[in-house]
């Protein structure tokens, strides 16, 4: 590189790139996907005919393609570039912090609307029909069966919700493991954390699948089964990423990406998963554990 092309800050000056559109499009094409897919389930036709299966597959497998490589570019930049400069790490953390103040709010939303109907689930709504009538006057609803759906009863918060809870809190253990090693530069301690925590995350993720699988009540239909499957399944696809995130880091640890003073991309992975243990604590205990029902046995 010559003189007049060397840089005299200490700033990175991002490279025009195609992935931000790439995965706003991608999203676009799952969710559109996912909408004529639940569509087409529902009434068997679709919408224009089509059954949504293929649209919804070819867009997360661009999200999946997207995801490749753009990490591929971060990581080309961190490691052959060296364009991770102190104070390119110093706004990349600003950056993960608003993320996740982002994501805050994002469940904000879910359990707002969750304590809502909990709280006041005989009240009328802006002139609407009582809650009432689809609630019986009572948190959780009273049994129902209607045209939509149906509910039977609740989880039993001391099955496999208590189990997952554990396997959650015992993966924050095994991440933050992980992070002390890499900060005594013991390699072989931040690979085994890692391994095991991306374990106990796919662990988790199996749980919750068979969970719902085991479920007394449907997504639609009635106001308990859309609140309970939006909240817990929007936290299960923040599971998911956060396991592909830290799959990823541990493809670096094995690498010998990070050290001691520069692992940026682990430290992030770290923030957003213990995030998701936050999260989950508060799902256990507001939804499994305070909105129990008369559980149903499995």
């Amino acid at each position: 590189m010559s003189s007049s092309e060397h840089k005299h800050h200490d700033y990175h000056l991002i490279d025009p790139s195609p992935w931000p559109i790439m995965g706003a499009a991608s999203a676009f094409v799952t969710a559109v996907g996912a909408i004529i897919w639940m569509k087409s389930l529902d009434d068997g036709d679709g919408v224009f005919g089509l059954t949504g299966w293929l649209p919804f597959a070819i867009g997360f497998t661009m999200i999946l393609v997207t995801m490749f490589v753009w990490w591929r570019d971060v990581i080309n930049e961190a490691e052959v570039e060296k364009a991770h400069t102190p104070v390119v790490q110093i706004h990349l953390r600003y950056g993960m912090i608003m993320f996740i103040m982002s994501e805050v709010m994002f469940f904000v939303a879910w359990f707002w609307a969750y304590f809502d109907v909990a709280l006041f689930p005989g009240a009328g709504v802006m002139g609407f029909e009582a809650r009432e009538a689809v609630t019986g006057g009572q948190w959780p609803p009273v049994a129902m069966e209607t045209d939509g759906g149906y509910l039977k009863g609740t989880f039993d918060p001391w099955g496999i919700p208590l189990l997952n809870t554990i396997i959650l809190l015992t993966s924050g253990a095994t991440v933050t493991y992980a992070h002390h090693a890499l900060l005594k530069d013991d390699r072989k301690g931040l690979i085994w954390g890692l391994a095991l925590t991306v374990i106990l995350g796919l662990t988790f993720t199996g749980f919750q699948v068979y969970e719902y699988m085991l479920a007394s009540f449907s997504f639609g239909g009635h106001i308990y089964g859309a609140t309970f499957f939006m909240a817990t399944g929007f936290h299960g696809v923040h599971v998911i990423i956060g396991t592909i995130f830290l799959a990823v880091c541990l493809y670096r640890a094995i690498k010998g990406h990070f050290t001691a003073k520069q692992h940026f991309g682990f430290e992030a992975a770290a923030w957003y998963w213990h995030f998701v243990d936050v999260v989950w604590l508060f799902l256990f205990v507001s939804i499994y554990v305070w909105g129990a029902g008369t559980p149903i046995a499995h």
